[in-house]
């Protein structure tokens, strides 16, 4: 695409603000990074973000701490006039268990907190008279295991938002170590999502004297992963089921009365996950039938795949280039080094026109690993963050002015598949 004049007065002033606050954002990234904390517990990341906003209260913005029924949620606005568009930036900020900030989430947050200052800065520059327009951050807690985003959207954050964007961390690409950002996650990018834990509950017995009267929950559980194993040979090679045993039983010598798995069962899509599902529900009810032990489903939160935007995608392509940043717009899947992963902002992308691009990073691991957690800490992660966030930025003030562009945006969204 072209790149038109105004998109480059809109870069130059985006790039300004960057620089105007290049500290304030290097300390948030490095004080995320440096205090990892666990989803729905992330009380020094939102802290620190409210702070740094209530700070900043002088250009305009509004903090509302604990937001949308979440203790660890936030959200940070700028309104200018009234009535317009409204543009969204997503901020996660949870880490792993024992890794820390294997995931990047420390620079997503930094991306979009310095996506959302950018484009306020460059809209007051080069729009003070212009039309009426929100721009909100919002902090969602929880991406790993708890869908921070699906009940914040439940509650109404993404109420009249008309595009929502967010960038994540990947490692480099080896046959493309030159390039920065990828524009698009395609179907099977990433999957949609069924978290259940299964519990079997039996009856104890002596392990040694009785066994003959125990009901064995353990057992149940073995064969039930068993189950799942051989079903794995007739499933696509783009779906994953995948579980641990998190609870055996208390002591070897008592039969184990309950015992339980935690299972992601994951497939391009929702309409494709739905039958997956019946077939894994089956394994365990099978399980529970072959031993005589009852069996009980507790579903968790589950995440759609991502609804690309493909003139949003191809606008941040055009940013990114122009700023001189090897990026795609990726329409062959083989930049998808997170293929098979799975992301609540798959449900905000079916509520609201949604961007979820991703960025090299330099690792000497992929997401998850404890190498990943170093090169999440990097300065170059940190500086290849913020490229990304002007990218974004450039982007959402398009969307916020330009009639042309938010219609593109919105008859994609409403395009059917």
């Amino acid at each position: 695409m072209h790149v038109q004049e105004y998109q480059y007065r809109l870069i130059d002033s985006v790039q300004e603000a960057l620089q105007k606050y290049e500290s304030q954002l290097k300390s948030i990234n490095h004080k995320i990074w440096s205090n990892p904390e666990l989803g729905d517990e992330e009380y020094q990341a939102h802290n620190h973000i409210c702070e740094l906003f209530e700070g900043l209260q002088s250009e305009g913005y509004t903090v509302r701490r604990s937001a949308y029924g979440l203790e660890t949620a936030l959200e940070v606005e700028y309104r200018h006039g009234t009535g317009g568009r409204v543009v969204a930036f997503n901020a996660e900020y949870d880490a792993l268990p024992g890794i820390g900030h294997a995931c990047g989430h420390n620079l997503i947050a930094t991306s979009s907190i310095a996506a959302f200052i950018a484009t306020c800065e460059a809209l007051k520059v080069q729009y003070p008279e212009g039309p009426g327009y929100t721009v909100r951050l919002l902090g969602t807690p929880a991406e790993e295991s708890g869908g921070g985003k699906v009940r914040m959207l439940d509650n109404g954050a993404y109420r009249g938002v008309d595009a929502c964007l967010m960038v994540h961390p990947m490692p480099m690409v080896p046959e493309d170590p030159e390039l920065l950002s990828v524009a698009t996650v395609l179907p099977g990018g990433f999957l949609a999502n069924n978290k259940i834990t299964v519990t079997f509950t039996g009856k104890p017995a002596h392990a040694a004297a009785a066994p003959w009267e125990g009901v064995n929950a353990l057992d149940a559980v073995v064969a039930a992963y068993v189950n799942v194993s051989l079903l794995r040979q007739q499933i696509l090679p783009s779906q994953r089921i995948h579980g641990v045993i998190s609870n055996g039983g208390d002591r070897p010598n008592i039969i184990p009365m309950s015992a339980s798995v935690d299972y992601y069962i994951r497939s391009p899509s929702l309409k494709t996950l739905k039958p997956l599902t019946e077939k894994v529900i089956k394994c365990f009810e099978a399980a529970a039938t072959a031993t005589g032990c009852n069996v009980e489903f507790d579903w968790g939160i589950s995440y759609a795949d991502l609804k690309t935007n493909t003139p949003i995608c191809e606008n941040y392509v055009t940013a990114m280039r122009a700023m001189g940043h090897h990026t795609v717009f990726d329409n062959s899947g083989k930049k998808g080094i997170l293929a098979g992963a799975s992301t609540d902002m798959g449900n905000v992308t079916y509520a609201v026109p949604g961007f979820h691009g991703m960025f090299t990073i330099p690792a000497d691991g992929v997401n998850h690993t404890p190498q990943f957690t170093s090169g999440a800490g990097s300065p170059e992660g940190h500086k290849r963050s913020l490229a990304c966030a002007a990218g974004m930025a450039v982007v959402a003030c398009q969307i916020l002015v330009d009639d042309k562009v938010a219609e593109q945006v919105k008859r994609d969204f409403e395009r059917d598949d």
